[in-house]
């Protein structure tokens, strides 16, 4: 099978609120531009187009086909989606360069929050008779894993603060980040709460936002990059939506999907965190230790664009290691509530 590599990443800036229509297309025409400007390509040289993003999101039928008007009708193109993270289109483009289908490929994400009613939104990835009914509160439901951590003495709030302290310090140097100072823990802790134990820095900022990965086999990926980021292990699993039937503080799919792709030595990790707490739990569930750099862009509390986010973690792992600052680095994303489905991605430079 074919090596596969990450050889061109770019994103639009995380904003509260974006002007214009709900497929994607204006945010995702400039990060188009950029990515080909980067590598050189055009729109003819990619084998596999392929996107993630929610219809449910975007409050219309098939918003992912209007979104393909950002690539163009002609030349007809090979192209797919999901309803979810584009970190999982990313790995559907993996498996089909290295089955030898494509040559490259390009996967893009996109979501326009401001535009519905997101809270209401996620309800409905819960259990869709006993749960979506009650129409749960994202935010209140995470507060209730971050109480049951806190209780069993695996976190506590100034840990949470402390990540989000860390959190905004790092984005400092992230142009396209929402929040981002140097603020102390100690600052964090005197704002009231949103939803006990969680305060409005517990939570990532949700944000309109795009990005775009390009992905390349073997001799193509050392023609367009000097250092390409080789993906070494990717898995994703699952744990089961019912959240009365789980452990809330820890995520057994983090911890299979990690085995399997192999996890050890890394040097940098790009975690998939909505909320403070789960960074934490996140970082035992990878057995990271000090030793490794974490969410050195500042990771989603510094801007959280809905269906892109996870694809983000995977373009910003992946500059590390094509900027040299790391040899060995993990990105991870994450889909549906509470940590449900979770994803790693290993990339290296050789």
């Amino acid at each position: 099978m074919s090596e596969v590599a990450v050889v061109g990443f770019a994103q639009a800036p995380n904003v509260r609120r974006t002007p214009g229509t709900t497929n994607g297309v204006e945010m995702l025409v400039p990060v188009f531009h950029r990515l080909f400007a980067e590598t050189g390509l055009s729109k003819q040289d990619i084998g596999f187009w392929c996107s993630g993003s929610s219809d449910y999101l975007a409050g219309r039928a098939f918003s992912f086909i209007a979104a393909v008007d950002a690539i163009g009708a002609f030349p007809p193109i090979m192209e797919s989606h999901v309803e979810m993270d584009a970190a999982w289109a990313l790995y559907e483009a993996w498996v089909k360069i290295r089955t030898g289908e494509a040559e490259t490929a390009l996967v893009y994400g996109f979501g326009k929050s401001s535009a519905g009613e997101l809270r209401r939104i996620m309800a409905m990835q819960m259990d869709p008779y006993l749960v979506t009914p009650l129409w749960p509160d994202s935010v209140g439901v995470a507060g209730l894993q971050a109480r049951l951590g806190i209780e069993q003495g695996l976190w506590t709030e100034a840990d949470m603060a402390e990540v989000a302290a860390a959190s905004r310090r790092a984005a400092l140097s992230n142009p396209d980040a929402q929040l981002s100072g140097e603020t102390t823990a100690e600052e964090l802790l005197k704002q009231p709460y949103l939803a006990d134990p969680l305060r409005a820095h517990d939570c990532a900022p949700i944000t309109d936002g795009a990005a775009a990965i390009i992905l390349a086999s073997g001799d193509k990926a050392r023609e367009l990059s000097e250092r390409p980021a080789w993906i070494t292990g990717f898995e994703h699993r699952v744990d089961t939506p019912m959240l009365g039937a789980r452990d809330l503080t820890t995520s057994p799919s983090t911890i299979a999907a990690a085995k399997a792709a192999g996890v050890d030595g890394v040097q940098v990790a790009e975690l998939h965190a909505p909320f403070t707490h789960q960074d934490i739990l996140l970082r035992q569930a990878l057995g990271l230790g000090e030793e490794v750099r974490v969410n050195p862009s500042g990771g989603v509390l510094a801007g959280h664009p809905m269906f892109a986010a996870g694809l983000i973690r995977i373009g910003a792992a992946a500059a590390e290691i094509r900027a040299g600052r790391a040899d060995k680095a993990l990105a991870h994303a994450t889909s549906g509530p509470l940590l449900q489905q979770n994803l790693v991605c290993v990339l290296e430079g050789r």
